[in-house]
């Protein structure tokens, strides 16, 4: 973090795969309040990273229903600011970076393994977060050797392999603890709580895991407020800032929002869309009483 930088810096971060709903809306609330609570900046980054799945009107959707509810920024795609592009779409070389940083220390390997082939090969019980943890069938093949001596090239200086993911190769048996500002200490253990997870996807594009560490950390994020649904991934993303040399933000994980039968709500519960909840009449004052 730059000396100059001293205040509070939280953020919300949507990804334009669907239409915001209520869940979003009350953990982007807190992210806003635990800003105006330390009297510092909010700022609004649209993870469009994957391209397969974002669509341009959600993109629109999203500020606008942002908006409605009472979010108010001070960095983002659509009135700029110091530290951007504010979309991923734009950010591309500073994963790149990233990406070859972490190979040129050796810290991932490629993986050509599919879901099929991962699904069939896992006999332990998948991780905290559903993910399954990677039986490490690609590491296994690297051997003793390193990734230098086999002479393996980034994906970003030369063109990858069909079906090539990039894996991180996690500490096995080593516990990343961290405390979270809301539900106190937090420990998961390399190898079992969760595996080698991807870095770079075989599409070409970072994933969700990298991309979120090199954007907090080049935005100053100070304080990361998400779903508890993400706690095992922060136990990861400790593991890419400290890999990658970065100071990693406080983090401040809430309940999920479920539906009546304790489903946690997603973006398919079009019910509980704030387009749908504003085109019924419904108020942002109403719909944040009790918050």
């Amino acid at each position: 973090m730059s000396p100059e930088i001293k205040s509070y810096r939280g953020r919300l971060a949507p990804s334009p795969t669907g239409y915001l709903h209520l869940g979003h809306a009350r953990t982007f609330w807190m992210a806003q309040e635990r800003a105006r609570a330390h009297g510092g900046a909010l700022v609004l980054r649209n993870d469009d990273i994957d391209a397969r799945r974002f669509k341009l009107e959600f993109v629109e959707a999203m500020i606008e229903d942002l908006h409605w509810f009472g979010f108010q920024w001070s960095e983002g795609p659509d009135c700029g600011g110091l530290r951007g592009p504010y979309n991923q779409s734009e950010r591309f070389e500073f994963y790149r970076t990233a990406l070859d940083q972490l190979r040129a220390g050796g810290f991932i390997y490629p993986c050509t393994c599919s879901r099929k082939d991962i699904a069939a090969a896992v006999h332990a019980p998948h991780a905290s977060d559903d993910e399954a943890i990677y039986p490490g069938t690609c590491r296994l093949k690297q051997g003793a050797k390193g990734l230098h001596d086999e002479g393996i090239v980034s994906p970003v200086t030369r063109p990858l392999l069909p079906r090539t993911n990039w894996r991180f190769r996690v500490p096995d048996g080593e516990a990343i603890a961290f405390h979270d500002e809301n539900l106190g200490p937090q420990q998961y253990v390399a190898g079992k709580d969760f595996g080698d997870f991807v870095v770079w996807r075989h599409d070409a594009v970072p994933a969700y895991q990298l991309s979120v560490v090199v954007d907090d950390a080049a935005m100053e994020i100070t304080e990361v407020v998400r779903g508890a649904d993400l706690l095992t991934s922060t136990a990861r993303q400790l593991l890419l800032y400290r890999a990658l040399g970065l100071p990693p933000p406080k983090f401040f994980h809430c309940p999920l929002m479920t539906d009546e039968a304790g489903v946690r709500l997603a973006k398919r519960h079009d019910a509980t869309s704030l387009r749908k909840l504003r085109a019924s009449g419904a108020t942002p004052e109403a719909l944040r009483r009790g918050w």
